[in-house]
């Protein structure tokens, strides 16, 4: 039984949080390395393009999440691992995709839509009023994405199955249109809900909201983080309700159950805020700094992230230029 294609995008639009890490990343990584299947992970570089308009910033935010995804634990030896500006056939094949494409399909796609909706509230005469054409096609460089490498699935969260499902109807319009099987049809592989983490104020984690805590910032600015989170104003040695308490919630993101029922007590029992908070940051810093060290080293030696990535894609286009030379044979004639 031959293994299925698995892929996932990640987009460099900012540096990774606490609530990346636990809500995608670690997860991730656990079934990326399952031998069942051929799993391949990309950075979404030019998707972040839309958006991230600073050439240096946008190379220290692709940097930033390779780095962090190594040294979390990616290993490039079970893991295709590149970056999409190093696979050029993708472009050639979105072209190729939007010339099967109706208008309409994208003019229905979430992102667009919210961000005429946004327009439209805020009363601009010009429903696309910022909206420039990357982000409108936006779903065909996905598409492209998933379509170029026979995905079979693709792990997203039930917000993005969309952008699985217009894939899939570009594919399945093309293999009507030519009478064969020339793309495979793709599935989204819905992933249940992962943890939502706190922010330091208490609303989820979100750059936009500036409350996070950097996955991998050093010791020092960890320790004043945590001691920011908010707390109620209950007396040093008066019990706490572990149930309404933030500091709770983010102790048992990082520890085991027995860990955590242990916490528990020390909270009802009347432990200060202090000593629950200086408790916290060991709980996070064991678990980061292992991994912080390594993105350290890699952040010092971007060649060698740069090593990786060009070793992934050169691997990714083995396949990406045999594919490439079905799909133009059945679209275009050419045998080449």
């Amino acid at each position: 039984m031959s293994k299925k294609n698995i892929l996932t995008g990640i987009k460099p639009t900012g540096t990774p949080h606490i609530g990346n890490y636990l809500g995608a990343i670690k997860p991730a990584l656990k079934e990326m390395h399952n031998d069942m299947y051929n799993y391949k992970l990309f950075v979404a570089d030019y998707h972040a393009h839309t958006t991230v308009k600073d050439a240096k910033v946008f190379q220290e935010y692709v940097y930033e999440i390779a780095a962090t995804w190594l040294a979390c634990g990616l290993d490039p030896e079970k893991v295709t691992f590149y970056a999409q500006v190093d696979v050029p056939e993708l472009f050639e094949l979105t072209w190729l995709l939007a010339c099967h494409t109706p208008k309409g399909d994208l003019n229905r796609a979430h992102a667009y839509k919210a961000l005429v909706q946004a327009n439209v509230e805020k009363g601009n005469k010009d429903p696309d009023h910022g909206v420039n054409v990357g982000l409108f096609t936006y779903p065909l460089l996905m598409a492209a994405d998933i379509l170029l490498f026979d995905t079979n699935l693709v792990p997203v969260g039930k917000d993005q199955i969309q952008h699985v499902e217009i894939a899939r109807s570009i594919a399945s319009r093309i293999n009507a249109l030519y009478k064969t099987e020339v793309l495979v049809e793709p599935e989204a592989l819905v992933v249940d809900a992962v943890a939502v983490v706190p922010g330091l104020d208490g609303r989820k984690m979100s750059k936009s909201y500036d409350n996070t805590i950097p996955l991998f910032c050093p010791e020092k600015r960890l320790k004043k983080l945590v001691n920011r989170i908010t707390t109620d104003s209950s007396e040093p040695d008066a019990p706490k309700d572990p149930e309404n308490s933030l500091i709770f919630d983010y102790y048992k993101l990082f520890a085991s159950h027995k860990e955590s029922e242990a916490f528990k007590s020390q909270l009802m029992g009347g432990i200060s805020w202090g000593e629950a908070k200086a408790q916290l940051f060991e709980k996070i810093n064991d678990e980061v700094k292992g991994p912080r060290e390594i993105y350290n080293k890699l952040m010092e030696n971007k060649d060698q992230i740069d090593k990786f990535l060009k070793e992934g894609a050169e691997k990714a286009r083995v396949v990406a230029i045999e594919n490439m030379k079905r799909i133009r044979g059945h679209l275009l004639g050419y045998q080449k």
